[in-house]
């Protein structure tokens, strides 16, 4: 089996955001690499990842980072894959970090989740990869439909909560 999305972070303080990525693309039976790269600690590595990514079959690479949070930038300069960066909360509640994620020049675009989005930056590799994998389409739209039954199922459950001047 070889990864087709590669989930990038700046160190493995970032774990406990990213694995939500990991989780999910797992779920969907989706082929995934783990790495810890720093833009500033290790650059030299974080070009070489990204000029070799796609030769090793990887399609989307989702990349997680704070503060500065250099790293989505610097893998998008270096690879035609598209990235999607997910900003890590750190000093400044993650504002830091999604300003640097999404502030990128003309030509080197980083698709950007919320702040500690790794799940919807998950989701959204998976749903460019269903473009072409019909088989993980049905996966995601069944996905989908077990999101609105969590909420039929809510909205049931505030039905019969009691209160003096509720009116439904």
């Amino acid at each position: 089996m070889k990864p087709i999305v590669s989930i990038i972070m700046g160190s493995t303080s970032d774990l406990p955001v990213m694995e939500k990525a990991a989780k999910f693309l797992n779920e969907m039976e989706i082929p995934f690499e783990m790495n810890a790269l720093s833009a500033h600690r290790t650059p030299a590595e974080v070009e070489t990842f990204a000029r070799q990514a796609a030769d090793r079959g990887v399609k989307v690479i989702i990349a997680g980072a704070g503060m500065a949070a250099a790293l989505p930038g610097v893998i998008a300069a270096n690879t035609i894959l598209p990235v999607i960066g997910v900003p890590i909360k750190g000093i400044l509640d993650g504002l830091d970090a999604m300003l640097s994620i999404i502030q990128m020049p003309p030509g080197i675009p980083v698709a950007t989740v919320g702040v500690n989005g790794a799940q919807n930056a998950a989701i959204l590799a998976a749903q460019m990869l269903a473009l072409a994998d019909e088989a993980l389409a049905a996966r995601l739209a069944y996905y989908k439909e077990s999101l609105k039954q969590k909420i039929v199922k809510a909205n049931a459950e505030l039905a019969g909560v009691e209160y003096k001047y509720k009116c439904n």
